[in-house]
This record gives structure tokens, sequence and C-alpha cells, in this order.
């Protein structure tokens, strides 16, 4: 018999946001920088980010306002930026 871990127990999916740069092209970036990318369309970005986020849409944001994708190459700096 197998027993299963108790779902408080799992680590927590990485939260992904999903939205638009300023430019119109959409953005999937993990909340720390850890992963992301630059994607051609909405399905795209979610495909990504479903992927590399374990398969759990729950812990996907979609936001409204602008984000872009920093890509500097120190990772204390790296993620997205929100802009008003």
């Amino acid at each position: 018999m197998k027993l299963d871990e108790h779902p408080s127990c799992r680590p927590a999916a990485p939260t992904v946001f999903v939205g638009k740069n300023r430019r119109g092209n959409w953005i999937a970036c993990e909340q720390t920088g850890l992963f992301g990318g630059l994607f051609v369309n909405r399905a795209q970005a979610f495909k990504y980010a479903l992927r590399k986020n374990g398969h759990h849409p729950e812990a996907i944001i979609e936001l409204s306002q602008e984000i872009e994708l920093d890509i500097s190459a120190s990772q204390e700096g790296a993620g997205t930026r929100r802009v008003a």
C-alpha cells in the first residue's frame, strides 16, 4: 500500500505572472525570476507557464497592467516588473 502525502505537505507550485508588455508581446515569468519568456500570443504564454509550474493553473496570475521581463545578469534583479 502506497501512502500519499497530504496536500499541505507538498511544496507550493511556483507563481507565474502572465501579461503583456508595452509592445503588446505576451510575457510569462515566475514571481522571483527563476524562469520566464516572451511569447507571440496568450495561449503560448499560458502553455509555457503551466508546463514550468507543474500544471497548476491556480498558481498562474494574469495581469491587466503592463509587465516587463527583466533579463538582467543579476539573479537578484531578475523577474517581472509591473509598469504603472
